[in-house]
């Protein structure tokens, strides 16, 4: 057999595949959001609103990015601190805030209950050999 299909997979927890859905979403969302501040023209002035577009993408593409990185803590870290700033952006455009905290709340479920299932998982695999009689 070859390397590639001796190769384990590597097991994902609930909360790192919850987060990971949520901020693939959300990077969607925001990239929209960047369109919506370019059209209607919501940056100061004396900034070009093409800025919104290249703003919602380079946003966007970090959320992608801390996608991969939910698997560490930091990388949940992170996916607060830019819920954080898309919540900033509302005052720019109001609606926005409306999205932030849709996409908050999903967050903080995705997080919070999926340690939480995390932890009920491994406490139940710890106990299955108890229950086989190992």
């Amino acid at each position: 057999m070859s390397d590639r299909a001796q190769r384990v997979r590597r097991r994902r927890g609930a909360q790192e595949s919850l987060a990971q859905i949520v901020l693939v979403f959300e990077s969607v969302i925001v990239f929209l959001a960047g369109l919506v501040v370019y059209g209607l023209k919501a940056l100061p002035a004396g900034i070009e609103p093409w800025w919104g577009i290249v703003g919602g993408a380079v946003f966007a593409l970090l959320m992608l990015l801390t996608g991969g990185a939910v698997r560490w803590r930091w990388g949940i870290a992170v996916g607060w601190i830019m819920q954080v700033i898309l919540a900033l952006a509302g005052f720019l455009v109001p609606a926005i805030l409306l999205v932030a905290l849709i996409f908050g709340g999903m967050w903080a479920y995705a997080t919070i209950k999926g340690a939480a299932l995390d932890r009920r998982n491994a406490r139940l695999a710890a106990q299955e050999p108890l229950a086989n009689g190992d």
